[in-house]
């Protein structure tokens, strides 16, 4: 079983991001299934690691690769080109989903009167259009399912938004190179994992913060050190043997984190997958996700199983929308623009 360098991996043009993401948009869908249908158990994620459930390691890779590509992509253009690359990325579909919610679902499935003067709408509409926070809940709306968010997904926005600023600050400060960011990352990590210890357990909200943060940073080290790293199944092997001789153990988490970056950056370049060039649909199946399977709950519960089948059936359809309406055109401006 031959290695590969990850810079000529990454140097062939080939890689299999796109259907990664994909596969881990309809993880959250299925990961959620339990708590939106209000069923005992959890997914096979979870009684596989003991540790996460399967929404959780998809967020934990898609920061992941946000931090590798995010980083290629700040090498390629300026910062004006950057901005708006990543602005036109996530703000449009976004905006639209946010809308979509609530001038049409809110509306006809509230049960309260004054949905339209409650600040909570308007305050729903601001925070998370603006990626300026994340808010769950408009008036009146699934108040009487298990989980009363609209769209519980969208909490990993801002935060994705905040570590894209940050990553353009570090880059205007000359520290996007091996030498300097790499001691940099060491001492980040050593300080969260120092002070998740102290404070274990952290709130969930800064548990969520911190992990998201570890996983972006860490990508954005393995694409500084590409042509140091080597992808092969040797290591990814061994890092499978220690996860399982670790599992439901307190240090669980040590293998875990390194096979969710390696395991991901191995998957992406090593084997035949196939190839999803044009049509990425992953950043709509994850805005809709949520909300479809609350909307299959309210009009056709049933137990996590029948809720994954027509939730990925209904947001499918509403990512493919948001793909061909909006993203696709939306992308196209950005290449007018000049921007990667």
């Amino acid at each position: 079983m031959r290695s590969i360098a990850l810079a000529d991996a990454w140097s062939s043009g080939r890689n299999n991001f796109n259907l990664i993401r994909l596969f881990a948009a309809w993880l959250v869908i299925y990961g959620h299934a339990w708590a939106i249908t209000g069923s005992a158990g959890g997914d096979l994620v979870t009684r596989l690691t003991r540790f996460k459930f399967a929404g959780g390691v998809a967020v934990d890779v898609f920061f992941f690769i946000s931090g590798f590509l995010i980083a290629a992509s700040l090498a390629r253009n300026d910062v004006r080109s950057y901005l708006a690359s990543r602005a036109l990325r996530i703000l449009p579909a976004l905006v639209v989903c946010v809308a979509l919610s609530v001038f049409v679902l809110g509306p006809l499935l509230t049960t309260a009167d004054d949905y339209w003067r409650d600040p909570m709408t308007w305050d729903y509409l601001w925070a998370n259009s603006s990626l300026w926070a994340s808010r769950y809940t408009l008036p009146g709306v699934f108040q009487a399912l298990p989980q009363q968010a609209v769209n519980g997904s969208l909490w990993t926005l801002p935060i994705e938004a905040r570590l894209y600023l940050a990553l353009l600050v570090a880059s205007l400060l000359g520290v996007l190179t091996a030498r300097r960011y790499t001691p940099l990352w060491a001492i980040a990590m050593a300080a969260a994992y120092a002070f998740a210890a102290w404070r274990n357990p952290l709130p969930e909200w800064l548990a969520n913060y911190v992990w998201c943060t570890a996983f972006f940073i860490t990508g954005t080290l393995c694409w500084l050190h590409r042509e140091r790293i080597r992808l092969g199944a040797w290591p990814l092997i061994a890092l499978l043997g220690i996860a399982l001789l670790a599992r439901g153990t307190p240090w669980f988490h040590l293998p875990y984190f390194a096979i969710a970056c390696y395991g991901t950056l191995w998957l992406a370049f090593v084997p035949t997958l196939p190839l999803i060039r044009r049509n990425d649909l992953s950043y709509g199946l994850y805005l809709y996700g949520w909300p479809a399977a609350q909307l299959v709950q309210q009009f056709s519960p049933g137990g996590p199983m029948h809720n994954v089948l027509w939730a990925t059936l209904l947001a499918g359809t509403l990512a493919a929308a948001s793909w061909f309406a909006i993203e696709q055109p939306a992308l196209r401006w950005k290449r007018k623009m000049g921007s990667e």
